[in-house]
């Protein structure tokens, strides 16, 4: 990946509605090759898809949670399994240090939530859980 391949992802981290055209003339090369840029880095995996991200509008309704859990060693495999079923459960990241595993929950009420963090924390072998709500987001760079 070059400089090049960086800016272009760079342009539709901000805007993956961006036509080809313009993207050429904000890059200041040929059409052809941002076309042929893009279809080498959707073949190879840089980019997986366009996406549509919802802003905090359509966001607001939503109570997002992270959950830090612990779990018994070896049962890894049998709680992704249990977490992948739950709906609400958006993100599941494995972590070094202290906990085991970092979970993005998202749910429409507090009750929901609730709910939720009973279900994770009668999961077998999850040994521990500490869940943090998130209130407002105040940097948000993800791509």
């Amino acid at each position: 990946m070059d400089d090049l391949d960086r800016n272009i992802l760079a342009q539709l981290s901000g805007d993956a509605r961006m036509s080809v055209a313009v993207l050429a003339r904000r890059l200041r090369v040929a059409r052809s090759t941002v076309q042929a840029r893009l279809e080498r880095l959707e073949s190879t995996g840089a980019i997986a898809g366009y996406t549509l991200r919802l802003g905090e509008a359509a966001r607001g309704a939503r109570i997002r949670a992270t959950v830090l859990l612990g779990i018994e060693p070896r049962a890894q495999p049998a709680v992704l399994s249990r977490l992948k079923s739950l709906p609400q459960v958006e993100r599941v990241h494995t972590t070094s240090g202290r906990v085991d595993l970092l979970l993005q929950l998202a749910t429409a009420s507090t009750t929901e939530l609730d709910e939720t963090l009973d279900r994770i924390g009668g999961i077998e072998g999850v040994r521990s859980s500490e869940s943090l709500i998130h209130l407002a987001t105040k940097l948000d760079r993800a791509v």
